[in-house]
């Protein structure tokens, strides 16, 4: 049976996905985001572990404050780096007729055949992905996360071919993701996808930076102050055109 390295639980999630959601956040990410407000979430290691079945039971507690839209999402860290366990965990949700959402940021795709087949099943139990563009420019996204973004959108490419239905994020970071410049090659990219059902803006906040702290870690935006309304508006004008 597998077990899944859990961070924590929300039992009624109302900004990850459609309706009221019970949101369940994984352990583990390779991206290291200046502006991440979970950093305690990078570390694979959890002192709690839980099966499908645990979650699902749990889960089906709180069905009757979804409504018609609501259901279950998975977020993190990053769920991708625990496939197997989505797979199996979504199974068992669409045997309860329990609509399936995964907040990622796609770092770990790969097109290797091993890792795409576990994919290609866990998408077809999968109704909604909420997807970040970190950073559209490639040399800012490795500024910004140290990882490369190319993997990222092959995901992009191989979920419009499929049809998927994503929404897409872009966290508004002042001198980091907030220039017009960039904002209107996102939106370009945008355009040139078929599966995208809304975009949103997301504004930087700095709630997560004792987090940092606490690990010993310093905190990169120490600086910078959250975006004004007008930062943000003008963040939305171009992205949703």
């Amino acid at each position: 049976m597998i077990q899944a390295a859990v961070h924590s639980i929300e039992t009624f999630g109302s900004v990850d996905g459609p309706g009221i959601r019970y949101i369940l956040f994984l352990k583990g990410c390779r991206l290291r985001c200046a502006f991440c407000h979970n950093a305690d979430t990078w570390d694979m290691k959890s002192d709690d572990h839980r099966s499908a079945d645990e979650i699902i039971t749990h889960a089906l507690r709180y069905r009757p404050y979804w409504g018609k839209d609501g259901g279950i999402t998975v977020s993190g860290g990053e769920p991708l780096l625990q496939m197997d366990f989505l797979i199996e965990l979504f199974s068992k949700a669409k045997q309860e007729n329990i609509h399936t959402c995964i907040d990622t940021a796609g770092e770990p795709y790969t097109d290797d055949p091993v890792w795409h087949e576990k994919f290609e099943k866990l998408m077809s139990l999968t109704d909604l992905l909420l997807v970040d563009i970190k950073h559209i420019d490639p040399k800012k996204h490795i500024r910004l996360t140290g990882k490369s973004n190319e993997n990222i959108m092959q995901m992009f490419h191989y979920l419009d071919s499929i049809d998927k239905p994503i929404w897409i994020r872009q966290v508004l970071v002042p001198g980091w993701t907030d220039d017009p410049t960039d904002l209107k090659k996102t939106r370009e990219f945008i355009d040139s996808l078929h599966n995208v059902q809304k975009v949103e803006v997301l504004p930087y906040h700095n709630l997560g930076a004792y987090k940092w702290e606490k690990l010993g870690l310093e905190y990169p935006l120490k600086d910078v102050t959250p975006p004004d309304e007008q930062m943000i508006h003008q963040a939305e004008d171009i992205l949703k055109g």
